[in-house]
């Protein structure tokens, strides 16, 4: 039931980019458009909520953010399920699947006159972004291995984070000269530039002797052992409530800068600093994570994080807190949720050994659904204050605190086991 995904020598004897007979600068530049595509159709949406609300009669401003919300739930619900396609199939097969089914629901999505067929199509955007998301990074790990994997991806981070700072004054801008509907014609152009260029200049990274077949049991196999072991349950918890945060912060960003604080065209702005926030935390992470640990790292920022979140909530009970003071706890939460995010990521991986593969599909199916799920109930909070956002991080990070207590068995900033998760599965286990 192992995913054979982490190899550097493979059957075929060819490793690197040129499994896919690509340069290694070609290679990135795909692997980072393609995985930022996925960006692109959640932040460009930002500008454009109050636009598509008043032009298909949403008598609910709140329901709006539904447009960012289905999308997260159609990314979250179908990752269980292309991990054992792309394995079984081959990547390519399925990343060109997802590439169509985004392209063709982002022209849908532009012709359409009904609120309720608009949610229908972006749900299935989410679906074709999540294939295109799960193979891209499947077929990094069938071309690189260790450290070289690491560097590959560290370079295409780099682009995957600048679309969040570029994409909501992207959508401003087609809204300045045109209407929303132009967004998504413009998403889907990019999305069959993409599918031509896949299926022209990308070869099958999985060869047929490393395919494994398709099989119910080893997903439920996978299952079962990722919800028994201790440590990658309990980050997986602490995983789903901070893609809570971040999707409650995305589909009510827009209501507090615009509605709360009147900015108006400066949206795209301010969510670029925020968003550069986040990229700046995910370079210093990577610096300090080797000489601090991700445990003291991520420990710590869950801390600060509840506390200010609290500070937050009990500031916004007296009113709105000035523009400034709330950028400002924004921006800082933003980037302890980059570092908290990456680390419990690669934390809750940690015992799974061989079942990488398979566990990174199911701990990403859970948090992406759950935080999908619990994260858009808080935007439908929002009452023209802050408080159900600030109310809503603090929750989340008391539940990660718990959570993460309870999967360290009550030790937090070092694993007392680290030496036994390393040696032995079942040194996690419940």
């Amino acid at each position: 039931m192992s995913t054979i995904t982490n190899q550097s020598e493979h059957v075929d004897g060819v490793s690197g980019a040129e499994r896919l007979n690509m340069g290694i600068v070609e290679f990135i530049i795909t692997i980072a458009v393609m995985t930022a595509s996925v960006a692109i159709a959640i932040d460009s949406m930002l500008p454009a909520l109050p636009a598509i609300g008043q032009s298909l009669n949403v008598a609910n401003t709140n329901d709006s953010q539904l447009v960012i919300g289905v999308f997260f739930l159609g990314f979250g619900i179908s990752q269980i399920f292309f991990g054992s396609l792309s394995d079984a199939f081959g990547r390519r097969k399925v990343l060109l699947g997802g590439l169509a089914f985004f392209t063709v629901s982002m022209f849908a999505a532009a012709l359409t006159q009904s609120f309720e067929t608009l949610l229908i199509l972006r749900f299935i955007q989410g679906i074709g972004a999540a294939a295109i998301r799960i193979t891209t990074m499947a077929i990094v790990r069938d071309c690189f291995g260790g450290r070289e994997m690491a560097r590959v991806m560290s370079y295409v981070m780099i682009v995957f984070m600048i679309v969040p700072i570029v994409a909501p004054s992207i959508g401003q801008l087609v809204i300045l000269y045109a209407n929303w509907h132009w967004i998504f014609i413009l998403i889907g152009v990019i999305g069959a530039i993409l599918f031509v260029w896949a299926f022209s200049r990308m070869k099958e990274s999985l060869p047929r002797e490393e395919r494994m077949p398709l099989s119910v049991g080893a997903v439920a196999s996978g299952f079962k052992t990722v919800l028994t072991n201790r440590i990658t349950c309990g980050y997986m918890i602490g995983m789903t409530m901070f893609t809570a945060v971040i999707c409650a912060y995305i589909v009510t960003v827009q209501q507090i800068f615009g509605e709360v604080y009147g900015l108006g065209d400066w949206l795209p702005i301010a969510f670029a600093g925020t968003a550069g926030g986040i990229a700046v935390a995910n370079f210093a992470n990577g610096f300090f994570v080797r000489s601090f640990g991700m445990r003291r790292i991520s420990h710590v920022s869950m801390i600060l994080f509840t506390l200010i979140s609290v500070a937050g909530f009990v500031m916004s009970l007296s009113g709105t807190p000035a523009f400034v003071v709330s950028y400002l706890m924004f921006s800082v939460l933003l980037m302890f949720f980059a570092v908290i995010a990456t680390n419990f990521t690669a934390i809750s991986l940690e015992p799974m050994g061989h079942l990488a593969g398979t566990a990174t599909a199911i701990t990403g199916f859970v948090s992406t659904t759950g935080g999908a799920l619990i994260g858009g109930a808080v935007g439908q909070l929002f009452n023209g204050t802050l408080q159900p956002l600030f109310g809503g991080f603090a929750l989340f990070g008391a539940l990660t605190i718990l959570a993460t207590l309870w999967a360290e068995k009550g030790k937090l900033f070092t694993h007392p086991g680290d030496k036994d998760v390393s040696m032995d599965h079942g040194g996690g286990h419940m």
